[in-house]
């Protein structure tokens, strides 16, 4: 398999899980246990495409390597924190436009930082700490997006 299809089986395979996630969870508000299926299904599906249209426009290995060169020279680095720290934040940025695009971060800041913690995996960043890094690796797969919400002067 080459790297590029690799990339882009990475991006809709993430892709594919977030959806998942938020289906799920979006059924079980509407449809207990049978929604909770059924819209952790349509999630995956549609996380699916999502994830691979990112995955074109931003190779997500060159994304980690572009984070994990530059994080501890951001204003929001805290010194002591490790790439394990803040990798995490960064994948929750990329994983998380696909499931809001069109959308600008500080309309769903809330969303995000509710579901930190339930997808912090091993960060030792409080929401204060992540969010920084979560941002601006939202605003990467933003700005690569042709037309999405830095592009629209929003």
């Amino acid at each position: 398999m080459t790297d590029i299809k690799k990339d882009h089986s990475v991006g809709a395979g993430t892709g594919a899980v977030a959806g998942a996630v938020t289906g799920a969870v979006a059924g079980t508000a509407v449809g207990g246990p049978i929604g909770t299926v059924v819209g952790g299904v349509i999630g995956a599906v549609v996380g699916s495409k999502a994830g691979d249209s990112i995955a074109e426009a931003v190779n997500p290995t060159e994304y980690t390597t572009h984070f994990q060169n530059t994080y501890q020279s951001t204003p929001y680095y805290s010194a002591g924190r490790e790439w394990n720290d803040y990798e995490p934040a960064y994948k929750y940025g990329y994983d998380t436009y696909g499931q809001h695009r069109g959308q600008r971060f500080e309309d769903v800041e809330d969303t995000l930082e509710r579901n930190w913690d339930s997808t912090r995996a091993n960060s030792r960043l409080a929401w204060s700490e992540a969010k920084g890094a979560v941002k601006d690796g939202w605003h990467y797969v933003e700005r690569a997006m042709p037309g999405d919400a830095d592009r629209d002067g929003r």
